[in-house]
């Protein structure tokens, strides 16, 4: 099981959340969050991938943002689309294998070399979908093959960051092969449940654990005992 924690904003915080050893750190690049991250991500383990969130971004401000920062994954918390995300994952290969896909899909790009990301960057696509108390699973099927993960949250106001969890059971309706992310509202409170979870058959795809808002002291601003306490119950 791995553990990602996501929201990260500042230095010092993130190099301290950093030494726990998640497997994914995130940072939110959407002006309307309080965790916006508008600075630089400082050096991190090589063991830790950085993602990038973004929320019904343009296509060059994903690619910018991939190669300011060095992020190896991108999630996708808006409504982007399946062509969207195929375009983002023909980018994370080399300059060579894009044109050849490009020519056997007929999509066509103008983007020049500087716009693409660093050759061999293969870059990590996850898309998010937002449940409460049902969802039409069919909705995935479009993205079987453009993405490599799928990331559940709770259905809310926001884009993420509700702070509450959804229904959990209606992920025993899952019905894909590709591993997921499981988010929405967990915090300490939640061990047992995540635990229960974890025991059951629709975990069975659950690759990750997604927490954010339930460890801050503030928007963006982690406590670190509490995910050193949450990672020794889940993940150790």
């Amino acid at each position: 099981m791995k553990l990602k924690i996501c929201g990260m904003k500042y230095e010092v915080n993130i190099e301290d959340v950093a030494s726990l050893q998640p497997d994914y750190l995130g940072f939110i690049f959407y002006e309307k969050s309080a965790r916006y991250f508008d600075r630089e991500i400082p050096k991190l383990p090589s063991s830790i991938k950085k993602v990038g969130v973004f929320v019904d971004p343009n296509l060059d401000f994903v690619i910018e943002t991939i190669n300011k920062h060095d992020l190896q994954a991108v999630q996708l918390h808006g409504n982007e689309s399946p062509a969207f995300c195929e375009q983002l994952k023909l980018y994370g290969q080399s300059e060579e294998t894009a044109f050849t896909a490009d020519r056997d899909s007929q999509i066509i790009k103008t983007h020049t070399q500087l716009n693409r990301v660093q050759d061999d960057h293969q870059i990590e696509i996850i898309k998010v979908f937002s449940i409460k108390d049902e969802f039409n699973f069919e909705v995935l099927y479009p993205y079987e093959t453009v993405c490599d993960y799928y990331l559940f949250d709770t259905k809310g106001k926001l884009p993420g960051g509700n702070g509450y969890t959804f229904n959990w059971n209606v992920l025993a309706q899952y019905p894909s092969h590709k591993p997921f992310f499981l988010s929405g509202g967990i915090g300490l409170n939640e061990v047992p449940s995540v635990l229960s979870f974890l025991s059951k058959k629709e975990s069975k795809y659950c690759y990750a654990i997604d927490v954010n808002s339930k460890f801050e002291i503030e928007p963006g601003l982690k406590n670190l005992e509490f995910l050193k306490e949450f990672k020794n119950n889940i993940i150790n």
